[in-house]
């Protein structure tokens, strides 16, 4: 009946936007209802959208394969949290909206997304922060650069061997390995780096190592913390790619499933800075209709008592399976912060691209950001970067990184 009733609400405010149409500050009511409540604020604030027609996704065949041979053998646990006889491709491809279970198999299918599976390592891309001043025009305040956001899968393994799992895994079973170092610039934080490690174990949290070049010290951090942000750096390692943090951590509720705005084939590489609202976002930018996925999530405060956030509500793409974006609420219930994601959809990450080409299509991220309402700053990031010679950024399923990479001492000896 949700379901039903959403649709009905929703099919009618298809029809206040078609392609060709410019969407800014000055039309922003014309996207209420095809957009979260967050990505309407941004838009009130001059972020601008440029409509265009919708197009399909096509999964990668390899993923595609994958999920038609061992997506009928996934179940989720007995305490409907984690996952049991997985392997690759998709966990749930078909998601019924009547079932109770539903939210929680969506984040099952974001973190096994098709987008990547094997490997990857985004090089050299940017992020600028920045603080809202008088008449909400946003002023730099740092800029980061970033050597490598890299990551590489145990299971779900689909292009590059050891496929479709990791002989490690039957021993130290572990899902995911991800680094992010060094850092480039600004130079008070030149080499710092994180290195994180997933269990694929419920109630084993994330080990989480970082190295701060002040003191030249690594440091174990409290999975708890992940989520936390300071200041005018608006990004925690939970934020990557719309939702990083352990899906069992997080009690999952489906809300419903509605037509859309989303941004998956942008045009522009490296991404355009927002001019209309002080570039607190990129734009104006292709968005278009897509199906999109409700789910809310809250923090299990056993697993996460120090969450701030009382509750997140993803917009997930319901072909590409992907956060597209989220509204993060404060424990009052009042919305906090935005992010969003700009996608786009071919067979390399830019035209020019030497080395990172594919027989077939796939998504890749070239944008995203995160604005905090309540804190009046934003951050946008380029991938890749507007002014680095490494323009390429994605390597996905390439094997560019290997297990080596995931490692304290790697990291370390990475720092300049």
């Amino acid at each position: 009946m949700m379901l039903v009733i959403l649709l009905a609400i929703s099919l009618p405010a298809m029809a206040q936007v078609r392609p060709g149409d410019i969407i800014g500050a000055h039309n922003a009511g014309r996207v209420k209802g095809l957009v979260s409540p967050g990505v309407e604020l941004r838009v009130t604030r001059g972020m601008t959208l440029q409509i265009v027609p919708s197009e399909r996704l096509e999964w990668p065949p390899p993923y595609r394969e994958a999920t038609e041979k061992y997506s009928a053998q996934v179940r989720l646990s007995q305490d409907h949290r984690s996952l049991t006889g997985y392997v690759a491709g998709m966990p749930f491809p078909f998601i019924d909206p009547n079932d109770p279970d539903a939210g929680t198999k969506i984040m099952w299918n974001n973190t096994f997304r098709p987008t990547s599976t094997d490997d990857y390592d985004a090089r050299d891309f940017s992020c600028i922060s920045e603080y809202e001043g008088l008449n909400r025009h946003y002023s730099p305040i740092d800029y980061y650069e970033m050597g490598h956001l890299a990551s590489y899968n145990l299971v779900g393994r689909t292009e590059v061997e050891p496929t479709p799992i990791d002989p490690d895994f039957l021993t130290n079973r572990r899902y995911m390995l991800m680094a992010f170092y060094p850092m480039l610039a600004p130079e008070s934080d030149r080499g710092r780096g994180f290195v994180r490690v997933r269990h694929s174990e419920p109630e084993i949290g994330d080990d989480v190592w970082s190295w701060n070049p002040g003191d030249r010290r690594v440091r174990r951090l409290n999975e708890a913390i992940l989520g936390t942000t300071a200041g005018p750096i608006t990004w925690s390692l939970d934020n990557f790619q719309g939702f990083a943090a352990k899906n069992e951590n997080y009690t999952w509720r489906f809300l419903g499933e509605k037509p859309m705005l989303g941004s998956v084939a942008a045009a522009h590489v490296p991404e355009v800075t927002c001019a209309t609202d002080g570039g607190a976002s990129a734009c104006p930018e292709r968005w278009e209709m897509r199906r999109m996925y409700i789910v809310e999530g809250a923090p299990r405060t056993s697993r996460v008592p120090e969450e701030l956030f009382g509750r997140h509500i993803m917009y997930v793409d319901a072909e590409m399976v992907s956060v597209m974006y989220q509204d993060f609420y404060d424990r009052r219930g009042v919305l906090w912060k935005n992010y969003v994601t700009w996608m786009a959809y071919r067979d390399r990450p830019m035209p020019d691209a030497r080395v990172a080409i594919y027989p077939f299509k796939r998504m890749f991220q070239v944008g995203a950001s995160i604005d905090d309402f309540d804190g009046h700053f934003a951050s946008m990031c380029y991938l890749p970067a507007q002014d680095t010679a490494e323009h390429e950024c994605w390597y996905i399923n390439m094997g560019a990184v290997d297990k080596s990479f995931f490692t304290v001492e790697a990291m370390t000896e990475a720092a300049p």
